[in-house]
């Protein structure tokens, strides 16, 4: 096995590491802002940072941008609205799935108002651009080049349920939660080439479960539970999630396929 094939995974590890300091530098001063407030400032700070360590990698390793999906174009606002779209469709649809068995229904929280959910909506548009770039940029594409897609999709969704796990989640949440997430976000950015839908996925569902007040945050509902068993109402929950998502990451799983058919029909 070639040098390469273990420096390279080496400096991606190194990458989330660093992403991962720049975070935990952030949080302590953003501490005392409230909350809405606080994941904005933590998430465009980390955003930053991790925008310029994937600048200083891609140089690293004589890349661009570009070969790790984090360079802008005309097409990235495009791009971003359409996850956006998408993951408020998978949000809907989780939730409807919830609806439907008869386990919970959502009522108006009261005191949230516009400009708090337009500051909940900034603040998990930044941080879902902090995560795309530190796990679904640079790490997930050098990982692709060498291991294979799944192969890459698997170890970046056990590094992202890692950070869930130290940041207080047990890792059974981490794993069927950000874990499971990882593979459609990462899907995604595979499937496109670029950052743009998955960031727009990543916030939307962020968004959308913090609108429904199922963060710890206040959200704009909030969930009424039907059944005394709280464990069977939280059990229907993880299942409609994994479903849904599942199914979404199928779904870009045979946009690349298409795409890399018909590139190998081009070269013949």
């Amino acid at each position: 096995m070639s040098r390469d094939r273990w420096l390279a995974p080496g400096r991606a590890l190194l990458f989330v590491c660093s992403c991962a300091a720049v975070l935990a530098a952030t949080a302590p001063i953003a501490a005392n802002l409230r909350a809405g407030w606080r994941e904005l400032a933590i998430g465009t700070v980390a955003s930053l940072g991790a925008f310029a360590l994937t600048m200083f990698f891609v140089r690293w390793d004589t890349l661009r941008m570009d070969d790790v999906g984090a360079a802008p174009d005309r097409r990235s606002l495009a791009r971003l609205s359409f996850g956006f779209l998408a993951g408020l469709l998978l949000v809907s649809a989780w939730a409807s799935v919830v609806l439907a068995a008869g386990h919970g229904r959502w009522v108006r929280a009261t005191g949230v108002d516009a400009r708090a959910a337009t500051v909940a909506l900034a603040g998990y548009l930044a941080l879902a651009g902090r995560e795309e770039l530190a796990f679904r940029g640079y790490p997930l594409r050098r990982l692709e080049s060498l291991w294979g897609l799944w192969v890459a999709q698997i170890l970046v969704a056990l590094v992202f349920a890692a950070e869930h796990k130290l940041g207080g989640a047990a890792w059974t949440d981490a794993l069927l939660g950000p874990g499971v997430g990882s593979l459609l976000f990462g899907m995604a950015a595979i499937a496109t080439r670029g950052l743009g839908v998955p960031i727009g996925l990543h916030a939307a569902w962020n968004f959308g479960q913090w609108f429904l007040g199922m963060k710890t945050e206040p959200g704009f509902l909030k969930v009424v539970s039907n059944q005394s068993d709280g464990q069977h109402t939280h059990l229907i929950s993880i299942i409609a999630y994994i479903v849904v998502m599942v199914l979404a990451t199928l779904a870009f799983w045979l946009r690349h396929r298409r795409q890399q058919q018909l590139l190998g029909a081009s070269l013949y």
